[in-house]
């Protein structure tokens, strides 16, 4: 649909050079949650359903959203925990639930809601934002500020969608969603780690001008020994994304090697913006330079698409399993 047709080794380099712009990801359209969603549409969405919301996403045109995460006792780590209903009456499903942490809502044209079957499977189905029964409740005051449209509240009472809406097979919800989050896992890697580099220039910069104690502050072994560590976690983060969009290519699922991925780069690049906001003092902590918002941004990070715990969680229950064949 006019794309360059990138591999995802490609994607790797275009997207780190994108994220080192807060406006990069956007101009582009391969910001979240569009660009997670544009594939899994890519991969599920029928003909008719791309040209009706597909087409005109990739143009540039229009955004959206990934309606699954649910506000406690429902979905959230644990996807299982779903309480949003789909309930079929004739050839349409009736929708009633509560969505919350919705990024890009506000804003968004369609929607790829998750819901819970009556036999405890799940389903996606594809909705006009506009549609009669949704309602954004609120925008959520959240720490990061570089999605479009926020974090939203999103409320479904008796939603009619058609069963023709149905984002692939009845039942298979849940599939589709690993379809989804390997590749998106990663392509926020990516972005992140273009932040997370322009902290690191920031800061390098600052510290080979400032002087302190009779030489600039690279000079002195305590902050010299940041820097350097920066760098090598930004080798680290970089090494891990490109090893696993190498696999991506070859046709792995990549479900384990995106999770430890996820894991190293959020937690690598976070210690790296951290590190730079120690290196600049008073400059880290205000709005002087980029790298206070690089900071409050990237925190989140560590959460969605799975906290780092419960990525460390399924990694062990993987290698256990491989352990006992």
């Amino acid at each position: 649909m006019g794309g360059v047709g990138l591999s995802h080794i490609a994607k790797a380099v275009v997207f780190e050079e994108a994220g080192y712009s807060w406006l990069g990801p956007t101009a582009l359209n391969i910001h979240a949650p569009d660009e997670g969603n544009i594939h899994l549409m890519e991969e599920v969405a029928t003909p008719a359903q791309k040209e009706r919301w597909l087409r005109p996403q990739v143009e540039g045109k229009t955004r959206s959203c990934f309606c699954m995460t649910e506000p406690a006792p429902g979905a959230g780590a644990d996807p299982s925990l779903l309480n949003t209903t789909a309930v079929q009456d004739g050839d349409d499903y009736i929708i009633n639930g509560l969505k919350w942490l919705i990024t890009g809502a506000d804003g968004a044209d369609y929607a790829i809601i998750m819901a819970r079957m009556e036999d405890g499977s799940a389903t996606m189905f594809l909705s006009d934002m506009n549609r009669e029964g949704i309602r954004l409740v609120r925008n959520l005051d959240a720490m990061d500020r570089c999605f479009s449209g926020g974090h939203g509240v999103v409320e479904f009472k008796d939603v009619r969608i058609p069963a023709a809406d149905v984002l692939g097979e009845i039942g298979k919800g849940f599939r589709y969603a690993q379809i989804r989050l390997a590749p998106a896992r990663l392509t926020h890697c990516m972005r992140w780690l273009g932040q997370a580099r322009r902290a690191h220039d920031i800061a390098l910069d600052y510290v080979s001008k400032r002087v302190a104690f009779g030489k600039p502050l690279v000079e002195h072994e305590g902050v010299g020994f940041m820097i350097a560590d920066n760098d090598m976690d930004l080798m680290t983060a970089r090494l891990h994304i490109w090893h696993t969009a190498w696999l991506l290519d070859q046709g792995e699922k990549c479900n384990f090697e995106s999770s430890r991925a996820k894991v190293v780069c959020s937690e690598a690049e976070w210690r790296v913006v951290d590190r730079a906001v120690q290196i600049m003092g008073g400059m880290g902590v205000t709005n002087e330079s980029a790298v206070m918002r690089i900071f409050t941004d990237m925190r989140a990070f560590r959460i969605y698409d799975g906290p780092s715990e419960v990525h460390r969680w399924s990694m062990a229950r993987k290698l256990a399993a491989g352990a006992k064949v």
